[in-house]
């Protein structure tokens, strides 16, 4: 492979001469081989249509993931329901486990008792569905999280928005809402010609828009750093030639570590999505804050 020189002399330049590395050199080396490497790209997100292309119900790969994913949430609970007993089995065990930490580490911790018990359900469903359709970006043959593209995430955003502030008029009125959410107490009202605007923002507009964004962002991430580990290790293993091999293995253990780590990744999201709807829910209900 031979590229001009820097600085921009003329005559052949070759990578494997060259005494400065960089991480680009093992994959343009590699690409040496019979094959070429393609790295993952934004075009992973918009795969080609399945059915009604051109529509508005336009049906695609992602599409079907959530919709299996919808269908496996579903059907465990409805499993769990109708097979629920005094002594749990170990199936009903994981399921109330779960519903028990939502309640109580998520929904009472926040809310209190009596609130906390009012939205647990509202909670216990946006915390199950943001888990499911994030994991799903590592089940084989799935590979990709449902909530990887933005049309998920805005509607999860949206339900908890219009919960938060229904929530809120309903606890205080239009205008005590208004008062409570904009006009914060104790404040000389000088500094309300800053507040409120500011405060304006943060209820109506950074609220719903940074739970998107972060379950947006962090499962966009995820799924580009596994596809680039083991798109690679294919690459490496199968494609380049010689010694170029062995990166395989190193690109097949980082792969496995984000693995890992998205798993939890996709955990953790669900917990964050879930307690900071519970904290919106209850900074529009408490009297002040």
């Amino acid at each position: 492979m031979a590229c001009p020189p820097s600085g921009g002399a003329s005559g052949p330049y070759d990578l494997r001469e060259n005494p400065l590395s960089t991480p680009a050199i093992p994959l343009l080396l590699a690409a040496e081989g019979d094959g070429e490497f393609h790295a993952p790209t934004v075009a992973d997100f918009f795969p080609p249509a399945i059915f009604f292309e051109g529509t508005p119900f336009e049906f695609n790969r992602i599409m079907l993931v959530r919709v299996i994913a919808a269908i496996f949430l579903l059907t465990v609970f409805v499993i769990a329901a109708r097979r629920a007993k005094v002594v749990p089995g170990r199936f009903q065990n994981i399921v109330e486990m779960i519903l028990d930490f939502v309640r109580n580490s998520i929904a009472i911790e926040v809310l209190g008792q009596e609130n906390g018990r009012k939205y647990f359900k509202l909670i216990a469903t946006i915390f199950c569905t943001v888990l499911v359709m994030n994991i799903t970006s590592v089940v084989p043959f799935l590979n990709i999280a449902g909530t990887s593209v933005i049309g998920l995430p805005i509607v999860l955003a949206a339900w908890t928005y219009v919960m938060y502030l229904s929530a809120g008029v309903k606890a205080h009125g239009v205008g005590g809402y208004l008062k409570n959410s904009l006009f914060p107490p104790g404040v000389p009202k000088a500094l309300y010609l800053l507040l409120v605007p500011i405060e304006f923002l943060q209820v109506f507009i950074l609220r719903p828009a940074t739970l998107v964004i972060r379950l947006l962002a962090n499962m966009v991430a995820g799924h580009l750093m596994l596809a680039i580990c083991f798109t690679a290790t294919s690459f490496f293993l199968f494609d380049s030639a010689g010694a170029m091999k062995l990166f395989g293995a190193g690109t097949f253990v980082a792969g496995f570590a984000f693995f890992l780590f998205e798993i939890f990744v996709a955990a953790l999201q669900a917990y964050v999505f879930a307690i900071l709807t519970a904290v919106y829910l209850n900074m529009s209900v408490e009297a002040e804050h």
